[in-house]
């Protein structure tokens, strides 16, 4: 199998001796830095860089024709994004001081230990990708764009948060690192790893995997595979879901349930992008993107001792938090649209009207399942409806059934005798008290009064009266 090529964008090394070149390329190699140009002719460096995008340039400093010295600056000035390293055979003081001033990133010399040299080039390769996610971040803000909308077309949104969410999508979209996803159960977790995914372009396909509940040696096998005789009915070699998704992208959903064994395995294939097969000798790279999601708070568990710190802070190079529908009410109309002619089609049935209360009523429930919950609210609603006209009462039904359920949550105290009252330092009166109620019941109904009133358990014109209250 061709292995896979990192860095994402190429090494440019520059310089006029050969041999060193295709020493330096060796070494580089043998460390899984794979993605990498040579150039014998600095005059050749700028028409190069033209032509196709570079991620981190080695520049000699002493070279017939065009010096890295007269490069350097040049190049600074007009892809500034790009991390320079200078390399020279001199290891003189004053140069390497001027080289910095003139905004290079590093500098070495040609007999300093392959160890430094390696490791600046990877510092430089993950300055070069931070400076392009910044600069390709900070455009889809000030710009308010999306490049690429067709990606995100299977999730249903109108809501600002989450178009801020596919802005920070975009510009990380093309990275090797990390992805993490947090959110409560059912927001679509899963949905934005497919359209990084689709982002990406990678070649590869999503590989989704749910790890809850997998042991340790069956997080290994699923992820790493084995071969043949490595275990007992090991049969037969079998690949791993990180082969499988080679050139693609990796889903490991519920994150925070890993075992402690499998967080140190799962760390080494993060720092190393190495893995080992069960009963193999030979570690395997791999080049797919890793893509986690959880709806635990992993920062809790870590504080707890529950869950690896270098892991954490390796998960989250890049973190995406999804916010729940109850933050998303002004997407209501969009899903419940969307869903009743999606239910209606898997029923082969026509499409229900509902009433317009509909959405005031649902943007008073708090919808502990988020979107999942909701599409499966719709779907029961529409079949058990005998008819194509929605009725309130099934809605009704099911908001006020969970809400008496959660009331001891929501008004009642862990102490007895408290109330949600107990903050305030002056006491309302009872006509301002009333008045205030009504006032927050017709906020969360959004204006409609028979909803208002039914929340509080009292008639309309109860209802009325006491927003008459204020006045007397």
């Amino acid at each position: 199998m061709k292995q896979p090529l990192y860095p994402y964008l190429p090494v440019l090394l520059v310089d006029d001796e050969e041999a060193w070149l295709r020493s330096f390329s060796l070494t580089l190699r043998a460390t899984g830095i794979n993605n990498i140009l040579t150039c014998q002719d600095s005059r050749q460096v700028k028409n190069i860089m033209a032509q196709q995008e570079i991620g981190t340039l080695v520049l000699d400093l002493t070279m017939p024709y065009l010096s890295g010295e007269e490069l350097l600056p040049q190049i600074v000035q007009e892809q500034p994004e790009v991390p320079v390293i200078i390399i020279t055979g001199l290891d003189l003081v004053d140069t390497a001081v001027k080289c910095m001033k003139l905004g290079a990133f590093d500098y070495y010399t040609k007999v300093s230990e392959d160890t430094r040299l390696i490791a600046g080039v990877k510092r430089a390769i993950d300055l070069g990708i931070l400076r392009r996610e910044n600069a390709s971040l900070k455009k889809h803000v000030l710009e308010d764009c999306l490049d690429r909308p067709e990606a995100f077309a299977h999730i249903i949104t109108h809501n600002k948060a989450m178009r801020s969410i596919f802005q920070y999508a975009e510009a990380i979209s093309h990275t090797c690192e990390p992805v993490l996803i947090t959110g409560d159960t059912g927001v679509g977790k899963e949905l934005i790893a497919r359209a990084l995914h689709i982002l990406s372009q990678r070649k590869g396909r999503l590989v989704p995997v749910n790890i809850a509940g997998l042991d340790e040696n069956m997080f290994a096998d699923t992820l790493f595979g084995h071969r043949k005789g490595a275990f007992t009915g090991a049969d037969q070699a079998r690949p791993g879901l990180i082969e499988q998704a080679a050139g693609g992208s990796l889903f490991l959903d519920e994150i925070g349930e890993l075992q402690p064994a499998s967080q140190v395995k799962l760390l080494r294939l993060l720092q190393e992008r190495e893995y080992l097969p069960l009963g193999a000798d030979l570690a395997k790279r791999t080049d797919c993107r890793m893509i986690f999601a959880t709806q635990q708070n992993l920062e809790a568990l870590q504080r707890a001792g529950n869950f690896r710190k270098d892991l954490f802070y390796r998960l989250r190079t890049h973190h995406i938090h999804i916010p729940p529908l109850q933050n998303r009410r002004d997407d209501l109309p969009l899903l419940v649209d969307y869903f009743a002619d999606q239910a209606a089609q898997k029923l082969d049935r026509k499409k229900p009207n509902y009433p317009k209360e509909l959405i005031s009523l649902l943007a008073t429930y708090d919808f502990p399942g988020n979107i999942r919950e909701l599409q499966n609210m719709i779907f029961d609603a529409i079949s058990q409806c005998p008819t194509n006209n929605l009725s309130m009462a099934y809605f009704k039904s099911y908001i006020y059934q969970r809400g008496d359920g959660d009331s001891g949550k929501d008004y009642a105290s862990t102490q007895e005798g408290e109330t949600p009252f107990k903050e305030l330092a002056r006491l309302p009166a009872m006509k301002e008290a009333g008045y205030l109620l009504a006032i927050e019941a017709l906020n969360r109904a959004g204006g409609n009064q028979t909803i208002a009133a039914e929340m509080l358990g009292i008639t309309r014109q109860a209802l009325n009266w006491r927003l008459k209250q204020k006045d007397k």
